[in-house]
Order: structure tokens, then sequence, then C-alpha cells
């Protein structure tokens, strides 16, 4: 069953507490929250400025999951100089990144961590990259045995597309770690939304969703992305996942606050569930159950 939620890369102000009240408020049943790990400063809501207890405990007091924690953790990074580069440089950075995510996660009881692949330098080839990338990602995955949380790889950067990602997937070989699909980027590399559910299948663990008009945020179904098609094609998939609204107030200037955008955005969305899912939640089941 699709799992409406909002990212908190709308409300970098909001503690957890307002985040989790606005979400039951708005309609949502889930969120996806931001962090920036150890060094964490910008966002007021990241689960790493908070005790993993109280996380817990305003989850249960609203009703509301943390369906996924969203990290900057990335695998891309080149061994520089070649060969050397292995012995004299970092090469577990975004590993132990991810590891501290993936404890944290566990923690709070949320089952999906976020992770990108990111660049493949043009002066290295694209096997050489994925490999790379997998085999960093084969030690995180690791790491997520017997936690009860996976790891979800989302598109962009070298990663676009979803057999991009496939590609990385298939070299990690783990049932502990999937995609999160970024309906966005896949649209700009030329995936439809039905390609690119069709190429990730059952990996296909979590869903993002935005609305861009000119390149810039828009109200969701107010824009030229595919939303109708994306929210029809996870339907049709059978997809039981979080499907995880993206309003970048974070990284984009002069939008409109949380409290207008995201009400807009669920009603769109359970509009849109009301013509393509034929149930809905049952009243007081949590995200995930």
């Amino acid at each position: 069953m699709i799992i409406p939620t909002f990212s908190t890369v709308a409300c970098p102000e909001w503690p957890i507490e307002t985040v989790l009240e606005r979400a039951v408020r708005f309609g949502f049943v889930a969120v996806e929250l931001r962090t920036f790990g150890d060094d964490s400063r910008g966002f007021a809501s990241d689960p790493a400025l908070t005790a993993p207890e109280k996380i817990r405990a305003l989850s249960d007091k609203f009703g509301i999951s943390v369906a996924q924690l969203g990290t900057s953790c990335a695998f891309g990074d080149p061994i520089n100089p070649p060969l050397i580069g292995l012995v004299i440089g970092d090469q577990e950075r975004g590993v132990r990144a991810a590891r501290r995510a993936i404890d944290l996660a566990a923690m709070t009881e949320c089952p999906l961590v976020r992770v990108f692949g990111y660049d493949i330098p043009a002066s290295e080839t694209r096997r050489s990259g994925v490999a790379r990338v997998a085999e960093r990602l084969k030690k995180v995955a690791d790491h997520a045995h017997r936690t009860g949380v996976r790891v979800v790889l989302e598109n962009g950067g070298s990663f676009q597309r979803a057999s991009e990602i496939a590609e990385v997937l298939d070299a990690v070989d783990s049932n502990l770690v999937g995609a999160c699909l970024n309906f966005a980027v896949a649209h700009a590399a030329g995936d439809t939304p039905e390609s690119a559910i069709n190429v990730l299948d059952m990996r296909l663990f979590s869903a993002k969703f935005k609305d861009l008009r000119g390149g810039r945020p828009c109200p969701l179904g107010q824009g030229e992305l595919p939303v109708r098609a994306a929210v029809a094609a996870l339907a049709a998939s059978g997809f039981s996942g979080p499907l995880i609204y993206e309003w970048d107030r974070a990284w984009t200037s002069g939008l409109d606050g949380p409290d207008v955008a995201l009400p807009h955005a669920a009603q769109t969305l359970f509009g849109l569930l009301s013509e393509f899912v034929p149930t809905r939640r049952p009243a007081g089941q949590r995200a995930g159950a």
C-alpha cells in the first residue's frame, strides 16, 4: 500500500514534534527526516540532534512513522591517486557515515536509509565506477544485517535512470539494498514512470516526487512533470512503501512555506490515490504495518 509521506526539506526550521503534529494535521501518514549526521546544524528536525527514545515516543504519540532517513552519504569518490590511494586515501568516509545513519535508524525504528551513488569521473570507465560504488555499498549492507534497516539508493549524478541504479543493485546483490526512485530525476533522464518502475520491480523500496515548472518547484499537479502517471504506475505495480513528497524549500529561496505547500500536496496526492487505489489505510494503522 502506498504510504503518503513528506520530506523535511520542506520545513528545515520545524523541530520534530512540529513535523509530526503537522503531518497529522495535513493528512500524511509518515515523514522522511533529513539528516546530516554528526555535523548537523541546518535542520531543527535532524534526528542526529534528538535522543532516539524521544523520537520513538513522539512517533507513538502522533501515530506518524519515520519512514526513511534521507542522508547525503555517497560512494562515488574516486581512488586518488590510483592504486596508492587505496593505502593513503580515505576510502571509507561514505561507508562510515552510512553505517552511523543505519545505527541511528535502528534506534529510532526507521526502516529505510537513503544514500546516493553519485558521480563517476570522466576519466574512469563506467564499469570501474559501478564496481567501486557497489563494493562500498556492500560494506554498508553488511552493517545493516540484523538491524531491521534496509538501504535505498536514490537516482542522481551518474545514476539518474532506473537502469543505472539497477546496475549497482545487480552488483551488490543484497535483499537489504534497494532503490529510492526520484521520479523528477528519472523523467529528466528520459525514463517514464512505467518503465522505471518496471526496471526496478521488487527492488523499489521507496519513491519520491515533486512538480516543476520551468525548472522551479511549483505546487503539486500544477507543473510539467508526470505526477498523475507516477501515482498511477505505482498503484498498478502494487508498490507498498513510502511515496515521499519533496518541496525543496531548504534549497530554493522564495517558495511558499510548508503550511501552504504541504496541505495542498496532501490533498492532491489523496485525490490521485482515490482514483487508482481502491482501499485506504485502516484507521490507526501505522506506516509499514
